[in-house]
């Protein structure tokens, strides 16, 4: 007895879907992804760009994190729509979307209230949205994806970025000021 010939694993849907992640990964433009993440999105990105920039002096380590960040937003906004996350990863999805939310608020409380900043909770809300994304992607996206997470949430929990963020009248004080009137306006409109 001859063992079965192993099922066909070609599947269109799936494959017009890898495109769609592939062209959306290398077209992750401005122009572009502004079909998929609105105006105050966007502005929200231009200042953390801006803040990588004047923290680190390197204008393509800051082009590569805020590219980083849009890839993976696109990915995960594309799988949401071809509803393709299982029962216990929208969980994960939710949970995520909660840390989220607590840590824009908690951004935005440090920011409004001089001298609040806790480094420790911003980098441990940091992580845990991190860790929590990781593992919402897991079965989705490749390992180079996951590297795009780790860097984008890793850069931004930088504790010296954090403290020059939030140090009052400091040079990345106006760049919070804008990310955190962004932030506000995501969580007043239910996006965030």
């Amino acid at each position: 007895v001859q063992p079965a010939a192993p099922m066909e694993s070609f599947s269109s849907k799936d494959m017009a879907l890898k495109a769609q992640k592939k062209i959306l990964s290398s077209m992750a433009s401005k122009s572009m992804v502004q079909m998929f993440i609105d105006d105050t999105s966007s502005e929200i990105l231009d200042e953390l760009y801006r803040v990588s920039k004047e923290h680190s002096g390197n204008r393509a380590e800051a082009q590569k994190v805020v590219k980083d960040l849009i890839k993976v937003a696109v990915k995960i906004g594309v799988l949401y729509r071809h509803n393709r996350f299982s029962a216990e990863e929208l969980d994960l999805a939710q949970d995520f979307k909660k840390k989220l939310h607590q840590g824009a608020m908690t951004a935005i409380s440090f920011q409004e209230v001089d001298f609040t900043f806790d480094k420790a909770v911003m980098i441990e809300i940091l992580s845990d949205c991190r860790d929590t994304l990781l593992k919402l992607v897991d079965k989705h996206l490749t390992p180079k994806s996951h590297g795009r997470i780790k860097h984008v949430f890793n850069h931004y929990s930088d504790p010296d970025l954090l403290t020059n963020l939030y140090t009052p009248h400091g040079p990345l004080s106006g760049h919070l000021e804008k990310i955190c009137k962004g932030l506000n306006k995501l969580v007043e409109e239910g996006k965030l």
